[in-house]
């Protein structure tokens, strides 16, 4: 379609994502963190998919893990998988609520905001090769960022983690760049 105005073609529409897509491919990772890391095994072990590395509270077994879209998206399901293959059980996180769009959530005040969705993850669910945990589908429409909050693991003095993938949708939104300024 032609802007009759400015003589140029106008941007097409954005569209919805048409597939799911492991939402990893677009974290904005300068915005990520997570809070009682241990500095050797960070957040970002989680993605590049051996469970050996994967990622280590540090002092307990709670663990704050930020991740921040580039893009608004739509999350589907979610994976956790179990840290060096279960070779540890005692370091499975068990208990994690999810939070939408809170940043700089921290210890000192996870607690008091209410979660948007919280699972119990059993040691059959962290096994790779099982499904993900399908999320309340409403409560993540519009989604930038996710906070999630391990509270308990089964036993262990860390929690460890070995993978986690994120599936769902990118949401269409305008880019702003788009527009040519007029007159």
């Amino acid at each position: 379609m032609i802007n009759s105005a400015a003589g140029a073609p106008e941007p097409s529409p954005a569209e919805d994502g048409n597939s799911l897509i492991d939402l990893s491919t677009i974290l904005d990772k300068s915005a990520c963190y997570a809070r009682n890391e241990n500095s050797g095994f960070p957040w970002g072990n989680l993605f590049i998919g051996d469970s050996r590395l994967g990622m280590q509270s540090d002092a307990d077994e709670q663990l704050i893990i930020h991740l921040s879209f580039q893009e608004f998206v739509r999350v589907k399901s979610i994976k956790f998988d179990e840290f060096n293959n279960g070779a540890n059980p005692d370091l499975n996180p068990v208990k994690v609520h999810i939070h939408i769009n809170r940043n700089n959530l921290g210890f000192e005040d996870i607690e008091d905001v209410d979660p948007a969705q919280t699972i119990t993850l059993t040691a059959s669910d962290l096994k790779e090769g099982t499904s993900p945990i399908d999320l309340y589908f409403v409560k993540f429409q519009r989604v930038k960022s996710l906070t999630f909050y391990i509270e308990e693991n089964e036993g262990g003095d860390v929690t460890a983690i070995g993978g986690l993938r994120i599936m769902g949708k990118t949401v269409a939104t305008t880019n702003m760049k788009d527009f040519k300024k007029q007159g």
